[in-house]
């Protein structure tokens, strides 16, 4: 790459010595006639399409801050805000297309509508979520335009602002922040520092770093360089050699597709398989844990009719057979809710804590649901066009009143996250009754190939994050036990019968994120902002 030096403009020689000299230093370091100048519109779709591959599953996580590295020029390039926040579009457009692309399978399942219609619904998405990535660039060049410093300081503070905003505003949709690319390296366990967001913070200013450096912008690059190493440093996971009781779990996966699952008669060769996988214990109790909506028919029914309570016992029963009398099973199951006592007015995705004899001893409903696959919005709208939930069945779901701890007789608490839940950082455990770990049943068999492991990925942020272990037990992989340092200490792969045997992981004392959450990373990004406008303001009246 080459530095353009003299004869930059004949405007120039008229700029006063402080102007000429900041003209000088903000010249970008590639020649005018590259790609980046003449396609850049081009080459930011390019860059956040690659940049998805730095996440699972292919983990090439260098990519991203070479990523951030790349979009530094493309903003400090743009001539108008107006081009700075496309170049943000574009950039998220062509990350969560490729991203979320697992999204598209989830439509194979559903016959009510064409199966085309999931890469509709994959680009739909991404021109929505692409909004976000483009306030950040737009807030990146509105205070660091001709400033290096203040660009790198602004667009690392407004990512980590905009990315809480996307897992916050509509409902939320939190899935691949860019500090998920850090989850399978050492520096995940910062997280229980500062948060997943704190990470996103991380990985844009060190690509901004990358940048100054490539540009041979030397003091500016020590100004993000050396805070970025303190910080890598004095974060980085320190391994707890702890001794853990003996408390044995079993995790059950099936390798159940979800071809079959809703099939009508399946849920005997369902019943047959979880059966033969929990198979009876020995003498020692177990935890078992089964996934989500691992039973299909009812586990509970709020109607007041004998059959259909009686229907729910069988299958509580049933679930139950193997369960040894000091075991515990917790399982996913339906619950049908009925506001009269006759029709059934909603349901609940549940996760239902079973004892001997289909005994309940708790329930969890999920709190957060999928907008299209647990619910339809403006129901009477959609239906009359044709459309419906992705999910089987008329009757959408009842959100439930949010995280909840149940006390398990010898095994401590148990905190639940159902699904897609656990995406969202700082929203997975009830900070008033901390749990000793967390349950995180699901469903991946509707997300292909991509987006089991991304799933398992944002779950190890979670663990390292709150400093409590999770566990992960789903009909087709990625089933795991998560340590509370965000460690994968048991897997199953993705589309594998089997179960895994293990002792219960030990929590870690309360981390500084599980103590104040998402604020720490919110204040972070806030304070990068700050002094981004700082040094923007100083350099303007400076040059008047």
């Amino acid at each position: 790459m080459l530095q353009i030096s003299a004869a930059l403009n004949p405007i120039e020689n008229c700029l006063p010595s402080r102007a000429r000299a900041r003209a000088r230093m903000s010249v970008p370091t590639l020649t005018t006639s590259a790609p980046l100048a003449r396609f850049p519109r081009l080459i930011a779709l390019a860059l956040g399409a690659m940049s998805a591959f730095a996440f699972a599953p292919a983990g090439l996580w260098p990519l991203m801050p070479l990523a951030f590295a790349v979009l530094c020029e493309l903003i400090e390039r743009a001539p108008t805000l107006k081009r700075a926040l496309l170049i943000g579009w574009l950039f998220g457009l062509g990350n969560f297309t490729v991203g979320l692309n697992w999204i598209q399978f989830a439509f194979t399942f559903q016959d009510k509508m064409p199966h085309w219609l999931g890469y509709i619904a994959v680009v739909l998405v991404s021109i929505y979520l692409a909004v976000y990535p483009a306030l950040a660039t737009g807030l990146a060049w509105r205070f660091g335009k001709d400033r290096p410093l203040a660009l790198v300081l602004a667009l690392a503070g407004a990512w980590g602002i905009a990315e809480w905003l996307r897992a916050t505003m509509f409902t939320g949709f939190a899935w691949n922040p860019v500090g998920v690319t850090l989850a399978d390296t050492p520096w995940r366990g910062s997280a229980a520092f500062v948060g997943t967001y704190g990470l996103s913070v991380f990985v844009a200013a060190l690509g901004g770093a990358v940048w100054l450096l490539v540009a041979r912008r030397w003091r500016p690059s020590l100004v993000v360089l050396v805070p970025l190493a303190a910080c890598a440093i004095l974060f980085f996971p320190v391994t707890l050699k702890v001794l853990a009781p003996l408390r044995p779990i079993r995790i059950v996966q099936p390798n159940i597709g979800q071809q079959d699952k809703w099939s009508p008669g399946f849920s005997d060769e369902a019943a047959r398989r979880m059966a033969a996988l929990t198979a009876p214990g020995g003498q020692r109790p177990r935890l078992l844990f089964w996934p989500e909506a691992a039973v299909t028919d009812p586990l509970e029914d709020a109607r007041m009719d004998e059959r259909r309570a009686s229907a729910a016992a069988f299958e509580r029963t049933r679930a139950t057979a193997l369960v040894g009398p000091r075991d515990i099973l917790l399982t996913g199951g339906i619950a049908l809710n009925s506001s009269n006592g006759r029709n059934v007015t909603g349901a609940a995705n549940s996760v239902f804590v079973l004892g001997p004899w289909g005994q309940i001893l708790g329930r969890y409903d999920k709190a957060h649901l999928v907008p299209y696959g647990e619910y339809l919005p403006m129901r009477p709208l959609l239906s009359a066009l044709g459309l419906s939930r992705l999910a089987p069945g008329d009757v959408d779901f009842d959100s439930g009143p949010g995280p909840r701890t149940i006390a398990l007789s010898g095994w401590g608490e148990v905190g639940f996250q159902l699904c897609y839940e656990i995406i969202f950082s700082g929203q997975v455990v009830d900070r008033r009754d901390r749990p000793d770990f967390i349950f995180n049943p699901s469903n991946d068999a509707w997300f292909g190939s991509w987006g089991p492991p991304q799933h398992l990925a944002q779950a190890r942020l979670r663990a390292a994050e709150e400093g409590l272990p999770v566990i992960r037990s789903t009909p087709t992989g990625i089933s795991a036990i998560i340590d509370s340092g965000g460690t994968v200490t048991h897997a199953l792969p993705w589309r594998t019968a089997g179960v895994i045997d293990a002792n219960m992981p030990i929590a870690r004392p309360p981390t500084i994120f599980s103590r104040f959450g998402n604020i720490i990373p919110l204040m972070l990004a806030f304070a990068l902002l700050i002094a981004a406008i700082a040094l923007g303001t100083r350099g303007r009246y400076s040059a008047t």
